[in-house]
């Protein structure tokens, strides 16, 4: 076939593909239109999931009657005039494509009143085709956008989309990230004659918690984190939902850059990190972020649907972005007078003071003597846990030389505390305490864990974490690969106070431990590592360093069904209230919940 130019009408709706993907596009360019017209009042009605009538409403500024047509001609704008325009580009929109990608796959009729002008002028197409003359209209100011039959002269694309139900739900999302948006502009839209979305508008200096509770729902608000930092050229602000509020897909993430709604990998990448250490992996954060930067640091010119954006300082944004989200996730405290419901039972949050100061743990691990064949022995002086500070699991517990370890002072009863005062263990699982407002419910392994990996992430952050040679080597078989890979991991194990050495094929010798693991399961922990080693060669030395520091405090922290005395479990309560990201454990599981008085009230029904 011989090489030849393609006729416009083809080479529009090919360009039409990359604007207008679905109904929701189509309200997403249009809205955003109308938002740089200067509207501050947005009515949108759709009918048959938008395929079959959308129609956008608002009283911004207006087009002229001789600008009309020109507003139908692919790269006209009003927004830009030079690449310098461009370059610090503060408008939604200024490609100049929406509106000619739009009529080329469907019927449109645009209609619009200046305030400078007697009536209103109206142009209408079908496809490419386009009457030359407006015709007077009526319409008090403004303009109206009408777009029928989406997709007629496409059936190949349209036969792409999903049910009316489903493209009803895109468009409904697209209009609420856009009026999350936009605070002081009224938006209010209906599908087939119902009224889906009524908002009205906000004071533009207030922070935005009304528009997001009528946006995302109380329960979201009511879960949330409010969140406003500020650097040089940099600031963020908005709401970060609980973990514990986390959801099954991502559903409830919105995410601006200087007012526009992105999907940016390198935002996403930050806020992946920054939860991380407190939400299982198939757990999504809920979150509305507004990220405020000097136009100039952007490029927002970088696909046509303009939600992708590349940064001049990218390490900067992550960096700060990432911050700003670990920081309010660690420093959430315990409020008494408020109720933050997930489902039945709400999960705590609390501000830790300084690790360095926590004491010893009265709780115990379980006993050497059945855990493991190995026994530790005394503990060298370069590598004393009283010179490093690192407080051990298990204070009660032997130090290895027969010598009980002197039993702390008695922990007096703290109803008033965050979690209150153990009165009693569950089925050796649950930890049962009372606080001011009722029942707190512990999950003591989960807890465990979390207070022992921030222990040594801590403790490694200060160096090497201290090990303690064993009487006795003791020798571990493993399969060949996993030796192999176990042995190319011996040296970064070796900061994390694993000794060994290759003794065969099969075979490896473990020398040395960590206090903490004395009484673990050290071959099924090395196991796990090498199980995890094939996929960390694409994660990052961070990310690497916290798996295997996760394991190790999985594999040490408290087992189900192991008993333990009231001292021991107002020990672990005290503690994690001195531990950052107790509200969950390394998997993201909540470690605690409370159930108040009301709450008990009324399982007895008592007050009826």
């Amino acid at each position: 076939m011989p090489i030849r130019l393609l006729p416009d009408t083809l080479v529009n709706q090919i360009k039409a593909g990359e604007v207008v993907e679905r109904p929701a596009a189509v309200v997403k360019e249009l809205v955003e239109n109308a938002l740089d017209a200067g509207a501050t009042r947005i009515e949108v009605e759709a009918e048959q999931g938008g395929l079959g009538l959308l129609r956008i409403r608002d009283n911004g500024h207006g087009i002229a009657r001789d600008e009309l047509l020109l507003a139908l001609q692919r790269h006209a704008t009003s927004k830009i005039l030079s690449l310098e325009d461009l370059e610090g580009v503060c408008s939604l929109g200024f490609r100049g494509e929406a509106l000619p990608s739009i009529l080329s796959v469907s019927r449109l009729s645009l209609t619009s009143r200046r305030v400078d002008e007697d009536h209103a002028w109206r142009v209408h197409g079908d496809g490419d085709v386009m009457v030359q003359t407006p015709e007077p209209a009526a319409l008090a100011g403004g303009t109206v956008v009408e777009v029928r039959d989406l997709f007629y002269n496409t059936p190949a694309r349209r036969k792409f989309l999903k049910s009316d139900g489903t493209e009803f739900r895109h468009v409904d999302q697209a209009l609420r990230r856009l009026a999350l948006a936009r605070r002081e502009v009224a938006f209010s839209w209906s599908h087939n004659g119902k009224r889906v979305l009524d908002l009205r508008p906000l004071d533009v200096l207030g922070n935005g918690e009304e528009r997001v509770r009528e946006v995302c729902g109380p329960d979201f608000i009511a879960n949330a984190l409010h969140v406003d930092e500020e650097r040089v050229g940099l600031r963020l602000h908005g709401w970060l939902g609980l973990p514990a509020f986390s959801r099954s897909q991502p559903d409830l993430q919105y995410l601006y850059v200087n007012g526009r709604a992105v999907r940016d990998r390198l935002l996403a990448g930050a806020l992946r990190r920054a939860f991380a250490d407190v939400m299982h992996s198939t757990r999504y954060p809920a979150f509305v972020l507004y990220l405020d930067i000097d136009p100039r640091g952007v490029d927002v010119n970088v696909h046509p649907q303009k939600t992708e954006v590349r940064f001049r300082d990218a390490a900067r944004v992550h960096e700060m972005l990432f911050g700003v989200v670990h920081r309010a996730l660690r420093d959430v405290r315990p409020d008494p007078q408020q109720h933050h419901r997930v489902g039945a039972a709400e999960a705590g949050s609390f501000v830790p003071t300084s690790l360095v100061t926590q004491t010893r743990l009265p709780y115990p691990a379980a006993p050497t003597s059945t855990s493991a064949p190995w026994r530790i022995a005394e503990p060298r002086a370069a590598d004393s846990v009283d010179q490093t500070g690192w407080a051990l699991l298990d204070a009660a517990r032997s130090d290895g030389l027969g010598t009980p370890a002197p039993a702390p002072a008695p922990v007096d009863p703290v109803r008033s505390a965050p979690l209150g005062q153990a009165v009693a263990q569950l089925h050796g699982i649950y930890i049962l305490a009372q606080n001011e407002r009722g029942l707190v419910l512990v999950d003591a392994h989960a807890a465990h864990e979390r207070v022992l990996y921030e222990r040594l992430k801590q403790q490694l952050a200060q160096g090497p974490i201290p090990s303690q040679q064993l009487l006795v080597p003791a020798v571990l078989k493993f399969a060949e690969d996993q030796a192999d890979a176990l042995e190319r991991q011996r040296d970064a194990l070796r900061d994390f106070g694993l000794e060994f050495d290759r003794m065969g094929p099969q075979a490896l010798a473990l020398r040395a431990v960590p206090p903490l693991l004395a009484g673990a399961d050290l071959e099924a922990l090395l196991r796990s590592l090498v199980d995890d080693e094939s996929q960390a060669h694409v994660d990052e030395v961070r990310n690497a360093q916290e798996r295997v520091l996760a394991e190790m405090a999985c594999k040490a922290a408290i087992k189900a069904h192991r008993s333990l005395n009231l001292h021991e479990m107002n020990a672990l309560l005290r503690d994690m209230e001195r531990t950052e990201f107790a509200n969950q454990c390394n998997h993201g599981r909540p470690t605690w919940a409370q159930l108040d008085m009301n709450e008990l009230d009324r399982l007895f029904l008592r007050g009826r």
